[in-house]
């Protein structure tokens, strides 16, 4: 049986460990320590994944902004990252991280919620690929084979004919090497 709650301070080690048991090395370990720590990428949605007491999985949503609104958008965010256990994955645990944190931001009052991810992956949980057609560029330049990997999924009554523009996240994730394989 896998629980699900959102993370405190006192989770960090926790947090840390399975991303580095999820990846098999440090990059998005220390990736996602550094986003906790960013109040840029405040208000974020942070979960951890038990099954049998030990943390099994770790979802983080940071806030972002489209450039170009009028006002500081704080009901966008981006899905990053996700990390299941390795004896964990292809078991749904990742799939019950994206269906909570969604839900949690959608009682928040989120509007629009982007992933850079498996293009087979996330559609399953409600992504449309290539956000860019759509109006909402990355961060950083997606070369035009890979652009159905960059995705958004609205959480509310409106569609994507509210503000357009390029998506900025927050300063720790605001790296071209975060954009790029």
């Amino acid at each position: 049986m896998i629980t699900i709650r959102e993370t405190t301070p006192a989770d960090l080690a926790e947090i840390v460990r399975v991303h580095k048991e999820a990846f098999g090395y440090d990059k998005e370990a220390e990736l996602t320590a550094e986003l906790l720590g960013d109040a840029s990428a405040r208000p974020y949605v942070s979960l951890l994944a038990f099954r049998g007491g030990e943390a099994v999985g770790h979802i983080l949503f940071t806030r972002c902004r489209i450039e170009g609104a009028e006002t500081a958008q704080e009901a966008h965010y981006i899905l990053a990252p996700l990390a299941v256990i390795p004896e964990c994955q292809r078991q749904g645990v990742g799939g019950l991280l994206i269906g909570r944190g969604l839900e949690l931001l959608r009682e928040r009052g989120a509007d629009l919620v982007f992933v850079l991810g498996h293009k087979e992956y996330y559609p399953r949980h409600g992504f449309i690929p290539d956000a860019g057609k759509l109006g909402f560029p990355a961060p950083y330049l997606i070369p035009e084979i890979y652009a159905d990997y960059w995705m958004v999924q609205t959480l509310s009554e409106t569609d994507f004919t509210q503000c357009k523009g390029r998506v900025l996240c927050a300063a720790a994730l605001d790296r071209p090497e975060h954009w790029r394989e």
